[in-house]
């Protein structure tokens, strides 16, 4: 089984628990080793821990923990929303682990035994197309700009796919330099398209009607 990375310290604790079968807890869950500003890459390099690659970690991993609300209000809905969407939802935080491990491993420090072990799949990919494909085919036709609206569903998928938009910014210096594979950077381009698809269409399963954005005009507010 392959550990999942977001951080050094997450990642060098699961290997242990893979590569040791008799180590299976830890007495203390930090390490002092970042108590001067620096933390270690999977790759054993100590960089600020200011470094663009720990702010795409700290992106991604905060777009996990959306996603992973936006799973909670799937099962408080009364529509039945487990299908496919919580499922989808879930598949993509293992998901994210992976483009945590692979942004963790910057290409140029990296040896071979690294890289095939973070390994990111652009299937990846192809499955976030296919998913919305499959959910767009359910949609009304977008046809004005919409505000994050739709439900407590909805709206936390749309803060999702805000939070996605960033995590991909801090994302676009480490492609740029050649640290992370492009399939990687692509997976969270595609993303953030996944995540509005999707809030819209729990805003649709849960008959929640979708904000439409209008421009105000001054002398109306004015007037109120």
């Amino acid at each position: 089984m392959k550990p999942f990375l977001l951080c050094s310290f997450a990642f060098r604790r699961l290997t242990a628990v893979y590569t040791t079968p008799s180590a299976r807890c830890f007495s203390k869950i930090y390490t002092k080793t970042g108590d001067k500003g620096t933390s270690s890459t999977f790759t054993g390099v100590r960089k600020p821990k200011d470094d663009a690659i720990f702010s795409a970690l700290g992106s991604t991993d905060e777009l996990s923990c959306l996603v992973g609300l936006a799973v909670e209000h799937c099962k408080d809905t009364h529509i039945h929303l487990e299908e496919p969407l919580q499922d989808q939802l879930q598949q993509i935080q293992c998901i994210l682990q992976d483009v945590g491990s692979n942004v963790a491993t910057p290409i140029s420090s990296a040896r071979d035994a690294h890289l095939k072990r973070v390994k990111f799949s652009d299937q990846n990919v192809k499955m976030l197309e296919a998913w919305i494909d499959e959910m767009t085919d359910q949609l009304p036709p977008l046809k004005n700009f919409i505000l994050p609206s739709g439900g407590k569903t909805a709206a936390s998928l749309h803060l999702a796919r805000a939070v996605c938009r960033r995590a991909e910014r801090d994302l676009t210096p480490l492609a740029r330099d050649g640290e992370i594979e492009l399939a990687t950077f692509a997976f969270m381009n595609r993303l953030s398209d996944y995540l509005f698809t999707a809030a819209r269409y729990a805003a649709v399963k849960e008959g929640r009607q979708e904000k439409i954005y209008r421009r105000i005009d001054s002398t109306e507010s004015e007037e109120k």
